[in-house]
């Protein structure tokens, strides 16, 4: 299943999502730019969970000290696909999310949700090499506070069906419940290159924190 809209209007311009996301995908470009240099770009910009626990670099390539690439990483994607879909899915549940918050929560609730993803990756292979990049971290915790604050809402979503496809109008619940399943039934099968425990330390934080990281209504006084 594929989300290609939701149902769902705001009452603000959402500045940073879209900000977010034009950024994205301006990184993107000049990093295709580069040509052979590309995966020396990317593993610049990526975050190596042993780097950040024994606070030390293994890659003489980056001068970025190893803390920031818990930001650095979130800006960047492996290829075309990661990207378009990474950003397919803030622009639909981004909006929403910005306009519930405000748009300096937001800012910081998207931060806050992708370096606690980061955070879950690390602790569950603290040692790895292998580079982390890309927003999923980030854009989970977005679903995860789409899914507390509007599970009503209706996502009109691609389904596949044997050799029929279909947009089908669903509940957000069961969608992005769905897609939670998913990153967890996928936890369990080793390989594959997806870091699916960024995707569930983020979505839940972003169930957990959106709450807290929502504006309180003003009191009339009497």
């Amino acid at each position: 299943m594929i989300p290609v809209k939701d149902d769902n209007p705001t009452r603000s311009f959402p500045f940073f999502t879209i900000s977010i996301i034009a950024l994205n995908i301006l990184i993107f470009i000049y990093q295709i730019s580069l040509g052979r240099d590309t995966d020396k770009f990317i593993l610049q910009m990526a975050l190596i969970p042993y780097e950040i626990i024994h606070f030390t670099k293994i890659h003489s390539l980056s001068a970025i000290p190893p803390p920031a690439t818990f930001f650095t990483s979130i800006f960047t994607h492996a290829n075309l696909l990661h990207l378009g879909g990474n950003m397919l899915y803030l622009w639909i549940f981004g909006n929403n999310i910005e306009d519930a918050l405000g748009h300096v929560r937001f800012l910081v609730f998207y931060f806050t949700c992708g370096i606690l993803a980061t955070a879950c990756h690390i602790a569950i292979d603290p040692n790895s090499t292998v580079p982390l990049v890309g927003a999923s971290g980030a854009i989970a915790g977005v679903l995860g506070a789409y899914l507390l604050i509007y599970p009503r809402a209706g996502v009109h979503t691609l389904v596949f069906i044997v050799f029929f496809i279909r947009i089908i109008r669903l509940p957000a619940a069961f969608v992005l419940s769905l897609w939670f399943i998913i990153q967890l039934v996928n936890s369990g099968i080793p390989g594959g290159g997806v870091a699916w425990f960024a995707h569930i330390g983020g979505f839940v934080g972003g169930f957990i924190l959106v709450k807290p990281f929502m504006r309180k209504k003003k009191r009339k006084r009497k």
